[in-house]
C-alpha cells in the first residue's frame, strides 16, 4: 500500500519550460521528455525548476498557510465557526483535521518533487558531464527542498526525512519512520550549504533564489535552533553584501510589496518568494484574495466575481495599539483595510472614483463590508481587474507570497546578537532592528529588548503566514503566556464584543498531529521518532 509520500514520485520529468510571457511557471508537456534527451540546456533544467515556486504548494497554500502561521499565531480572526479553521482558531486540532494533511501532503510533494529532480540532474551529468546549468539547477532545487523541511519541522516537529522518493517504489521501502526533529533540521542545513556554495549572486531571472536567499534562510533555520553564532554569521553576511552592493535591502515602500503584482515578482527585498499568475488555473494562481478581500472590492465589474468572502481578517489583538499595531506605527495603515481606507486606483462599478472600505451599513453586498473586527486584509490584495493587474473572477491574481524578506534578516541579526538574553544594546543590533522600525515611521530605539523584538515581528510580517512559529519557538510556558494575552474574539453588529482568549493544551500542541490517513497506512508515524544520522 502507497503512502500519500510515494504518491510524490509521479515522476516530473514530464515537466517543460512555458512560455517566456509565463516566465518559469511550469507546464505539462505532451511530449514526454526522458533524461535522455531533455535537460540539454539551461532552458530546459530552469523550467522544470520553475514548479518548485508555485504548483507543488497550492494545497498548503490554499488555506493552511494562513491557518497555521496566521490563525494559530492570532494575528488572524473572525473564522469561528468556520470548519475549516476553526480547530486552528481554538487549538483543538485533530489528525483528521483537512489542513493538517494540506499541510503534510504539500509539503512533502514540494520536497518530494525537488528530490526527483536533483537526481535527474545528477544523471543528467553523468550523461553530459558538468554543467553549470545543472549543478544551478541542483542548487535552487535544494534550497526549496531545504525550505520544505524546514517548514515540516517547524509545523510537526519529529517527522519524515525522504531523500530519494524513488527509493519508496521498491519493494519494503514505503514505510517511512519519523525522525527527530534536530535531525530535519540538520537535513535542511546541508541542503542550504550546498544551495550557498552553487548559486549565483544574483538571480539569472526575477523571482529566483540565489546564494544569499540560502544564506538567509540558513540564518533562520540556526535561529530556530538556538544556534545563535550561525544564526548571526549568516545574518550579517547578507546585511554585509546588502550594504556594499545595494542589491539587497528595504524596499522603501512596504504597501506596495503587497499589492503590486510587478514590484513583488522581483525586488531588492525579496530573498523567496512563491510566484503566481492569474489565469494558470487554479493551482498555479494567488487564490489569497478569494478567502480575504472584501467582497464590495471584487464582486462587482470589472472583476466579477462570486469570492471574496472576508474568511479570515484581522484580530482585534492586531488592532489594539497595545498589543498590536502601535500609533504612529504606518504598518497598520500598508497592512489592513479599516473604514475610511481609499484606493484611487481600486476601481469597479461600485466605486468609478476608487475604492473606499466602508463599515457604517449592516449588511455585505456590494457597498457595505461588515466584518466581524470591522476590517479586512490588504496585504496581497491588488484590487480589481485591470490591465497590468489582472484578477480572475474566482478572485486569483499574479501576487508572489514571500517566504523570506530582507527585512526578516536583519531582525534575526538582532535577534541572533541578544543570544538568548533578555535585551542588547549592541550598536549593530539596534541598527539592523531600527532599519525596519523606522520604515515604519516609528522612533529608532537605543536598547532592544527581546519582548520589543518578538513585537516587531509581530506586526512587520503579521498576514504572511509565520508568526506561529516565533510564538511556538519559545517553548510552550512562554508561549502559552503569549496565545492567552490574545483577544480572538470578534464584534457582533452592535459592536460588542464576544471575547475569546485560547489557551494551549499541552507542549503537544505546539506541532500539528500527523494525519491519520497517514499513520493508518504507515503505523512506524505512530512510533517514537529515531535518528537519520548515524554520528
Amino acid at each position: 500500500m502507497k503512502t500519500q509520500l510515494t504518491l510524490i514520485i509521479s515522476f516530473i520529468l514530464s515537466l517543460t519550460i512555458s512560455s517566456c510571457e509565463k516566465e518559469y511557471l511550469d507546464y505539462p508537456s505532451t511530449t514526454q521528455p526522458t533524461v535522455d534527451n531533455y535537460y540539454n540546456s539551461s532552458e530546459e533544467v530552469y523550467g522544470a525548476t520553475g514548479l518548485l515556486y508555485g504548483r507543488v504548494w497550492n494545497r498548503w497554500f490554499d488555506k493552511a498557510f494562513t491557518s497555521v502561521g496566521d490563525v494559530l499565531g492570532g494575528t488572524v480572526t473572525g473564522v469561528a465557526g468556520n470548519s475549516q479553521y476553526n480547530s486552528f482558531y481554538n487549538f483543538n486540532i485533530q489528525s483528521t483535521d483537512g489542513l493538517v494533511g494540506d499541510t503534510w501532503t504539500s509539503c512533502y510533494k514540494a520536497a518530494g518533487n525537488a528530490s526527483v529532480l536533483i537526481e535527474t540532474f545528477e544523471l543528467k551529468k553523468e550523461q553530459i558531464g558538468e554543467q553549470p546549468f545543472l549543478t544551478i539547477g541542483i542548487a535552487e532545487a535544494r534550497l526549496i527542498r531545504a525550505f520544505a523541511y524546514f517548514y515540516i519541522a517547524r509545523t510537526f516537529g519529529d517527522a519524515p526525512i525522504i531523500a530519494s522518493p524513488l527509493e519508496l517504489t521498491k519493494s519494503g521501502s514505503s514505510l517511512v519512520p519519523r525522525y527527530f526533529q534536530a535531525d530535519v533540521l540538520r537535513f535542511a542545513i546541508e541542503d542550504l550549504k550546498f544551495a550557498e556554495e552553487n548559486l549565483p549572486e544574483e538571480a539569472y531571472q526575477p523571482g529566483r533564489v540565489t546564494s544569499y536567499s540560502a544564506k538567509g534562510l540558513m540564518a533562520k533555520v540556526y535561529l530556530y535552533m538556538k544556534d545563535y553564532e550561525k544564526a548571526k554569521a549568516k545574518a550579517k553576511e547578507v546585511i554585509d553584501y546588502a550594504n556594499a552592493t545595494g542589491l539587497i535591502g528595504l524596499y522603501p515602500d512596504y504597501n506596495e510589496l503587497f499589492t503590486s503584482s510587478a514590484v513583488g515578482r522581483g525586488n531588492v527585498e525579496s530573498l523567496f518568494a512563491l510566484q503566481w499568475t492569474a489565469d494558470a488555473s487554479w493551482d498555479g494562481a494567488n487564490r489569497f484574495m478569494t478567502y480575504a478581500a472584501p467582497k464590495p472590492l471584487v464582486a462587482p465589474a470589472p472583476t466579477n466575481s462570486t469570492a471574496g468572502w472576508s474568511a479570515v481578517v484581522p484580530s482585534i489583538d492586531m488592532l489594539d495599539p497595545t498589543t498590536g499595531y502601535a500609533a504612529g506605527d504606518m504598518r497598520r495603515q500598508w497592512s489592513v483595510m479599516e473604514h475610511g481606507f481609499h484606493r484611487d486606483d481600486w476601481v469597479n462599478d461600485s466605486y468609478p472614483n476608487g475604492f473606499t472600505y466602508d463599515t457604517t451599513g449592516m449588511t455585505t453586498d456590494n457597498t457595505y463590508i461588515f466584518t466581524g473586527t470591522r476590517s479586512n486584509i490588504q496585504k496581497y490584495m491588488v484590487g480589481t481587474n485591470r490591465t497590468g493587474e489582472p484578477v480572475t473572477t474566482n478572485a486569483h491574481s499574479s501576487m508572489p507570497t514571500y517566504i523570506l524578506r530582507y527585512a526578516d534578516v536583519l531582525l534575526i541579526y538582532a535577534e541572533a546578537v541578544m543570544g538568548g538574553a533578555g535585551a542588547t544594546a549592541d550598536a549593530l543590533a539596534l541598527e539592523a532592528f531600527n532599519a525596519v522600525h523606522t520604515r515604519a515611521g516609528l522612533d529608532p530605539v537605543t536598547n532592544l529588548t527581546m519582548d520589543e523584538l518578538l513585537h516587531e515581528r509581530k506586526v512587520e510580517f503579521a498576514f504572511e503566514g509565520d508568526y506561529w512559529f516565533d510564538i511556538q519557538r519559545q517553548g510552550l510556558a512562554k508561549a502559552s503566556e503569549m496565545v492567552s494575552n490574545q483577544e480572538r474574539g470578534t464584534y457582533d453588529g452592535n459592536k460588542v464584543l464576544s471575547s475569546f482568549k485560547a489557551t494551549i493544551p499541552s507542549g503537544f500542541d505546539l506541532y500539528l498531529p500527523v494525519p491519520q490517513s497517514e499513520t493508518v497506512i504507515n503505523p512506524l508515524l505512530l512510533d517514537d521518532p529515531v535518528s537519520y544520522y548515524e554520528d
